[in-house]
């Protein structure tokens, strides 16, 4: 008789899958919850930049490089053209003010300065003629109304005398009436007379007004055609010395050319270009140092030049309490310019990271030095040692600073 045999309910088999199902479930969930899925990327650890994040002091300034000049400098124009005729002195030497550099002849301009001074000696002629033949006029007609006052200075006693007589029957009726008519005649000739005089003394005086002015105007303009030929003679404005472009006799000057300058001597100052991008926080009165022979000298910003020609602005700048001994025109001075007050602050040095994350953030290496992990931080104000974190970074912790122009967009880097 068969017996019947009972299936073992845990098989080996299905205790394997089992095991085998249950150990793919755990392996997704872990993959799900724990499992660190940032990607990686290796990296030679001799090629990259690591430094620490320190805790200081952060100077805001930039560094920038300029140019000394003299503290005051007066330019040479040619402010009439024409040929050189002597040189009398040339460029490097010490002149005064009033000192003559050059002499210049211009045949044209001086016939032509001598034409408008004839014309204006003549208009000044004529106005004093005119002037004269008024003023004669004038003394002709007080001449004239003298004599007629002479005159009815003698008739008047006359006509009142024969006038009595008349009334007494004394005289003839013709005497009378002759004497009376030369009487009215004569009182009458000194009213119209003296009317036109007072008149004409009215209208005399406003001529003569116009006149002077004329003749004033005229004068000056006269003086003025003359200096025209004076600008032939190019002078020193200052005490200093002379630079000039390269002068000789016989060459041909231009008007308006610049022949050179004259510069202070013993006091400088410092030309500075600026990136335009810091000219909101560049103001006069900011300060300034440079090393100049193993010594620190201080400026401070004087003038701002509201051009920006290539994308620039130009200050300049005066040293304070002392000038270096020995500096000349020309020479360039490296120079660090306070956009603000130190103060202290958490500090990472300056690299190649900032051009690739625009200091959003860096890779922070671990304890063990052997990986870097990607953190999002905050940069503030930059020197040209370092950049001011404003979170995200503690003192002690070290970040890769070089490039990461290589890494992609990995999030761990393992330092081998």
């Amino acid at each position: 008789m068969d017996k019947q045999i009972k299936k073992k309910k845990w098989t080996v088999k299905r205790i394997g899958t089992i095991a085998l199902v249950a150990i793919f479930i755990g392996f997704v969930v872990y993959q799900l919850g724990f499992a660190d899925r940032r990607t990686v990327y290796k990296v030679d650890k001799e090629k990259i930049t690591i430094s620490q994040v320190q805790h200081g002091v952060f100077q805001d300034y930039i560094p920038q490089t300029g140019t000394v000049e003299p503290s005051k400098t007066i330019y040479l124009d040619a402010i009439e053209g024409g040929s050189i005729r002597r040189v009398v002195r040339q460029s490097g030497a010490m002149v005064k003010v009033g000192d003559v550099i050059i002499e210049l002849n211009n045949l044209n301009r001086e016939l032509s300065v001598l034409s408008q001074e004839a014309g204006l000696n003549e208009s000044i002629n004529r106005v004093r003629q005119t002037r004269l033949q008024m003023t004669q006029n004038d003394l002709n007609q007080q001449q004239q109304l003298a004599q007629i006052r002479n005159q009815l200075s003698k008739i008047k006693p006359r006509y009142e005398r024969e006038k009595v007589l008349y009334e007494k029957k004394l005289i003839s009726q013709q005497q009378f009436q002759e004497t009376e008519a030369d009487f009215s005649y004569s009182k009458k000739s000194w009213e119209i007379t003296y009317a036109q005089y007072k008149n004409d003394s009215v209208d005399r005086i406003r001529q003569m007004r116009q006149l002077n002015t004329s003749e004033s105007r005229m004068i000056e303009s006269l003086n003025g055609v003359g200096q025209i030929l004076d600008n032939l003679i190019i002078r020193s404005p200052i005490d200093g010395q002379l630079s000039t472009v390269q002068l000789e006799e016989g060459q041909n000057i231009p008007p308006g050319q610049r022949i050179g300058q004259v510069d202070v001597v013993g006091s400088f100052k410092v030309r500075v270009p600026i990136d335009e991008l810091y000219l909101p926080r560049i103001s006069t009165g900011l300060g300034a140092t440079t090393n100049f022979n193993n010594d620190e000298f201080k400026l401070r910003i004087t003038y701002i030049y509201p051009n920006i020609i290539n994308g620039q602005f130009q200050v300049d700048m005066d040293f304070i309490d002392k000038t270096p001994e020995g500096i000349k025109r020309g020479q360039s001075l490296r120079m660090k310019i306070e956009l603000g007050q130190s103060s202290e602050e958490i500090l990472v040095p300056v690299g190649g990271f900032y051009k690739d994350t625009g200091g959003n953030w860096v890779f922070v290496v671990n304890e063990a030095g052997d990986k870097a992990v990607r953190r999002q931080i905050r940069i503030g104000r930059k020197n040209s040692e370092y950049y001011e974190v404003l979170e995200g970074l503690e003192p002690g912790e070290k970040i890769i600073t070089s490039s990461y122009e290589t890494f992609g967009d990995n999030e761990v880097l393992i330092l081998g």
